[in-house]
């Protein structure tokens, strides 16, 4: 690997720190010029020099950056995290050290319309750290925001994807108990698909031991809906019983992992025998076919006419009555997904009766202190069972990050069992 001299700045001390170098009979391309500003760093490549855009008083925090000016440093460029081969891959650099690039939005529709482009490199705000990816994963809300129904929060990237795992690139101002070179996985508003994103240092979290940075690219987004739901909202208890509803998809595959290593009685609905067995596999107690089956039926059947506890559910207006109809005296219904529709009817009187009660909840549009809450109890919580080997990830499949279309085919059709992941 060749080594590269780095000059930190490019104004009238940096520039004669780069004639002494030229000087002494250093290449350009070996000379690497780090500033924060962009104007700088294009006038460094208009000279032939090699541009890294970033902040080097952070660049690494294992190198004391004195001032601007001559830095007598020599190091692996891909230590300095702008000429990258995968993380972790040993493969050459796949792009320049122009900007990053990422899946965009041509315009609402298919599959097709998802483009691998060039964009602009994310810049790290106080208290975020910049992430270079290793891998995401696919959520059905990625396919809505492709489908033009579902827009980032604002201040978001416009970039699909809710999770990553990664390697922090950079820290920005006022970020403590991380650093450079650190291996995390972490929950996104968007961004996930492309090479850099910015992350709120609350949404961190360490890859659990044990566990590649692949495997970890399929957690964040599971684990933190799942728990927030399931345990936070709705209270799940030793001994209840719950119901969740896709109990194959990503969120289900974890939640029959979770609600079982807390000592609850887990009933499933899928839509096919081969789905059923997998969950069966993970845990679930009672698998039902909701293309065969009434689940309300199949309920009452199995809880000897007293219902569930819990209920965890994606499908909204469709399943609404039948979700009441299925609970127990004091159940809960959490609805987190809208894919049967968003307007219902519901008989109050048979809540009443039962004493339950509805919640519905989004993840993505959470303010910043309530993803950072429940990202810490997903990591005091939910990251002992992954690291103990109670709780797995599960992983479907492996996509190329650049083929994000070809992943969003397998989610739309329904064809997985957990997540699929795309890798970078």
């Amino acid at each position: 690997m060749r080594e590269h001299t780095v000059v930190v700045g490019y104004g009238t001390k940096g520039r004669s720190a780069v004639d002494t170098l030229l000087g002494q009979g250093v290449a350009k391309e070996s000379i690497v010029v780090v500033d924060p500003q962009r104007k700088v760093i294009d006038q460094a490549a208009r000279d032939g020099l090699v541009g890294v855009l970033g902040d080097a008083t952070r660049t690494d925090p294992r190198t004391a950056w004195p001032s601007y000016g001559l830095i007598l440093v020599r190091l692996d460029l891909c230590r300095a995290g702008r000429t990258r081969g995968s993380a972790g891959s040993g493969r050459p650099s796949r792009r320049s050290v122009a900007g990053m690039r990422a899946i965009m939005i041509s315009e609402p529709g298919g599959p097709e319309v998802l483009t691998w482009a060039e964009v602009p490199d994310p810049v790290p705000a106080e208290g975020e750290v910049l992430v270079e990816v290793a891998a995401t994963a696919v959520n059905r809300a990625d396919l809505l925001q492709r489908q033009g129904f579902y827009n980032p929060p604002p201040g978001a990237s416009p970039y699909p994807g809710l999770e990553c795992s990664g390697r922090i690139a950079a820290l920005g101002a006022g970020v403590s108990g991380w650093a450079v070179g650190d291996e995390v996985c972490a929950l996104l508003s968007g961004g996930g698909y492309a090479e850099l994103v910015a992350v709120p240092v609350g949404q961190l979290l360490p890859v659990p031991k044990g566990l590649s940075l692949v495997e970890a690219a399929a957690l964040p987004e599971v684990a933190a809906t799942v728990w927030s739901n399931v345990f936070m909202v709705a209270h799940l208890r030793p001994a209840e019983t719950v119901l969740l509803h896709g109990g194959a998809s990503g969120i289900g595959t974890m939640a029959i992992q979770l609600a079982k290593a807390v000592g609850a009685r887990v009933l499933v609905t899928a839509g096919s025998a081969e789905k059923l067995a997998r969950c069966a596999e993970l845990g679930a107690d009672v698998g039902i076919n909701y293309r065969e089956q009434d689940f309300v039926e199949a309920v009452r059947e199995a809880t000897d006419g007293a219902g569930v506890d819990v209920i965890l559910d994606i499908m909204g207006a469709k399943y609404l009555q039948r979700n009441v109809d299925a609970l127990a005296v004091n159940g809960r219904v959490v609805i987190i997904g809208l894919q049967g529709g968003v307007t219902g009817e519901i008989n109050l009187s048979t809540l009443l009766a039962k004493r339950g009660a509805v919640a519905a909840t989004n993840l993505r549009g959470r303010p910043l202190a309530e993803k950072a809450a429940i990202v810490a109890a997903v990591r005091e919580h939910v990251w002992p069972l992954i690291e103990s080997g109670v709780v797995k990830p599960v992983v479907d499949r492996i996509l190329p990050l650049t083929d994000a279309a070809a992943g969003h085919r397998v989610v739309e059709a329904g064809e997985q069992v957990g997540k699929v992941v795309l890798q970078a």
